[in-house]
């Protein structure tokens, strides 16, 4: 039978080691031997150490039924062993291969079941063990009064379970750099306690195995790994190891390792809310073996600790909470007047900077800012809140370490070091940031963080070095706590409201004073209407009067004087009709309850009695056509319908019959404008007139528009424009839409 051995043979080095594909080594540790089986138990893998622990070479059970190695009986124990496996605690399968037992543990791992066999222990812990381990955990879980203080009687207890040298619980940060949280070790080896590690020192894929598979074991770093065969044909892909306890470990951490003086560990996974929250983290210093059920304890231990995470942080921040909570009751209760002034007696509050541990703070609107305790100075204040608006995330934005992202706040980093940004609107620019200063922190790491790598003659290797390095972080504030952006982000809520009373009380200010002004112009058009109606007209009178008496004395006068006066009188004429059409538009005003229904029909016949003298001499033809009721006002729309009429019959073609058109539509209309889904009554009036160039076509409703001389057509410009206006006073629509010397068309819109 030809083989082929499945060991990853790529290149990994400390350039590539974040991408090492550690879960498929195609080796294994020698402590074990390992098989990978179809789901019908034939044997698809074999580690090359079977011959170490049983009388069978690879050759021999390689595509062979199992129970060439165990026998048929034992098969069916195996199969109802499989089949009862829940959880990731697995009690092993004892299974006797020839003179020798084995503890076996089987897992799936895609289509295959790896079969990971370790030689049989005699201990095994009575049923009454685990009891005693709750009861042991209980006691020391209510003597512990922090989380830390519970880690390090973990840390005590798997010591005196697994007899490590050391035992130590790591806490990563969100960064995940690790730190000894705590310890428990011989009095022998110096104290790891409080050390940080880099987060190198852990790859992501690291990591992300370290969630899958609970718990890790490494008998001696100097072991020579075993390689796994198939046959040579096969089509067999890598093996996935993820779950494997036997799983070879990574040159690169075995090297690590060594650097330290480590020559065993236990590594013991810490999950909490589904994320790798630490490890615990077993060192020995000499070659160290522990068997199943050692390392089942020592996992359950690790999972009494995760159990109590979540309780032991929520309690250690409702201690915290308590204060921030009372704070934000106590300024939540108190009330401002609805005025800008009320943001600088809000922010000189001491609780505003309580909620949330903050050392400044600082209100902005309209660009005026309202701050109290130690902030930066306005123009870097402004700075701040821009850029902070550009990155923000939902208008929200926070950072411990503001010079990181931001290099113009190295500068201020006694003030500003962290921030915590809320937009509380965009048209004023409204915002609100607290600011804390620098926290100058001593890091104690083992080893420069700096120098994770080192690189000799021989190459890249991890970092030899573990001797304690002090660091000292700049610019960098306490990280804001999530009870402390709880309590932000409702006092955030609070102050929104607040602003917006002020704006909405500053608007109706400025409303009542618009109103008032309004009020005063009004009363200044109705004087204007007063002397318009009465101490103009009166002289215009007196001048057509004296006008008319002195053309009566044609025999006293000569014709010059005549053709004068005539002009005299013609002018106070026209400034006659000029004052009556102003006044006229001046009065007119919307009044719900002056409209109607009303008869089209009816009102243009009634304008034809109106307008019989110009309707003869035009000889014009007044048609119409669907003509129905509308709701109008009457003596607006009366108005409206002479004024057009009467322009379609000034602005006649000479020697041409004048043919008017008063057309409906027969259905309801959409609105002319898209900012409504409104109907309308469409009403067309059409002529055959002089027309007028298409560009004034909206000039011509613009109040004393004339498009020609006063010597040739009367009139004041002021009819269309009354036109537009009775319009706007129905709520609709004019359009106008004229052709030289063709004729005008005027399209009217009243709601239905």
């Amino acid at each position: 039978m030809q083989l082929k051995d499945i060991v990853n043979k790529e290149i990994v080095n400390l350039t590539n080691c974040e991408q090492e594909p550690i879960h498929i080594p195609g080796s294994i540790q020698p402590h074990g031997f390992l098989l990978a089986l179809s789901e019908d138990f034939i044997v698809k893998y074999c580690s090359e150490n079977i011959k170490n622990y049983t009388a069978l070479s690879i050759e021999d059970i390689l595509q062979k039924s199992i129970d060439v190695l165990i026998g048929a009986n034992q098969l069916k124990e195996l199969r109802h062993y499989i089949n009862s496996i829940q959880g990731n605690i697995v009690t092993p399968q004892i299974l006797q291969v020839g003179d020798d037992k084995f503890q076996c543990v089987v897992h799936k791992s895609y289509d295959s079941l790896i079969c990971e066999f370790e030689p049989f222990s005699d201990y095994v812990p009575r049923v009454s063990a685990v009891y005693d381990q709750a009861i042991h955990f209980a006691k020391y879980m209510q003597n512990a009064m922090t989380l830390q203080q519970l880690c390090h009687s973990v840390a005590t207890e798997i010591r005196d379970l697994t007899g490590y040298d050391r035992v130590m619980v790591y806490r990563f940060d969100k960064e995940y750099n690790g730190q000894v949280y705590a310890e428990s070790k011989s009095n022998d080896h110096e104290p790891f306690l409080g050390l940080h590690y880099p987060h190198t020192d852990i790859p992501i894929q690291a990591r992300q195995l370290y969630i899958k598979n609970l718990l890790r074991l490494i008998v001696d770093v100097n072991y020579t790994p075993v390689a796994i065969y198939t046959k040579e044909e096969s089509t067999y892909t890598d093996l996935d190891l993820s779950y494997s306890t036997l799983r070879s470990v990574s040159p690169i951490h075995v090297e690590y390792l060594r650097n330290m003086g480590v020559r065993a560990t236990l590594t013991i996974s810490l999950i909490h809310e589904g994320n790798l929250w630490g490890l615990i983290a077993c060192h020995h210093y000499s070659a160290k073996y522990i068997d199943h059920y050692t390392r089942i304890s020592a996992q359950l231990q690790g999972h009494f600790l995760t159990s109590q995470i979540n309780v032991r942080e929520m309690a250690e921040e409702f201690a915290v909470s308590v204060g921030i909570n009372q704070s934000l009751e106590t300024l939540l209760n108190k009330t401002f007047k609805p005025e800008r002034e009320s943001l600088q007696l809000l922010v000189n509050q001491p609780q505003i900077l309580e909620i949330c541990g903050a050392t400044g703070v600082a209100i902005l609107l309209n660009d005026v800012i309202y701050k109290s305790g130690i902030t930066p100075d306005d123009a870097a204040i402004l700075g701040i809140s821009e850029w902070a608006k550009q990155q923000s995330s939902n208008g929200i934005y926070i950072t411990s370490s503001l010079s990181k992202d931001f290099p113009k706040a190295k500068d201020i980093c006694d003030t500003a070091s962290g921030i915590l940004y809320y937009q509380l609107g965009t048209v004023y620019n409204e915002s609100i940031l607290w600011f804390r200063p620098e926290s100058l922190e001593e890091i104690n790491w083992s080893g420069d963080p700096e120098k994770a790598i080192v690189k000799d003659k021989n190459g890249l290797s991890p970092r030899k070095s573990f001797e304690k390095y002090k660091q000292i972080v700049q610019c960098r504030s306490l990280d804001w706590s999530k009870i402390q952006l709880t309590a932000a982000a409702t006092f955030t809520y609070s102050l929104q409201k607040l602003i917006t009373l002020i704006l909405l009380t500053e608007e109706e200010i400025r409303q009542r004073q618009l109103t008032n002004q309004l009020k005063e112009s009004n009363l200044e058009l109705e004087n204007i209407n007063w002397i318009s109606t009465h101490d103009l007209k009166e002289p215009l009178r007196k001048i057509q009067i004296f006008s008319s008496r002195l053309l009566d004395l044609e025999k006293d006068i000569s014709p010059n004087v005549s053709a004068t006066l005539l002009k005299v009188n013609a002018s106070a004429n026209r400034m006659q009709k000029l004052i009556s059409d102003i006044t006229n538009y001046s009065k007119i005003r919307q009044s719900q309850d002056a409209f109607e229904i009303i008869n089209l029909e009816e009102y243009i016949d009634s304008i034809k009695l109106e307008l019989h003298d110009d309707i003869e001499e035009k000889q014009a033809n007044i048609i119409t056509r669907n003509l129905s009721s509308i709701k109008a006002i009457p003596v607006l729309t009366h108005q409206l319908l002479v004024n057009l009429i009467g322009n379609a019959l000034k602005f006649s073609k000479k020697n041409v019959i004048s043919e008017i058109e008063v057309i409906q539509d027969e259905n309801l209309v959409k609105s002319p404008v898209d900012d409504n889904n409104k109907l309308y009554y469409k009403i067309t009036l059409k002529d055959n007139g002089i027309g007028f160039n298409k560009e004034f076509n909206d000039k011509i409703f613009k109040i004393f528009t004339r498009l020609h001389g006063i010597d040739k057509y009367e009139g004041t410009g002021i009819g269309l424009a009354l036109c537009k206006k009775i319009m706007q006073l129905h709520n609709g629509y004019i359009f106008s839409k004229g052709t030289e010397d063709e004729g005008a068309i005027f399209t009217m819109y009243f709601p239905c």
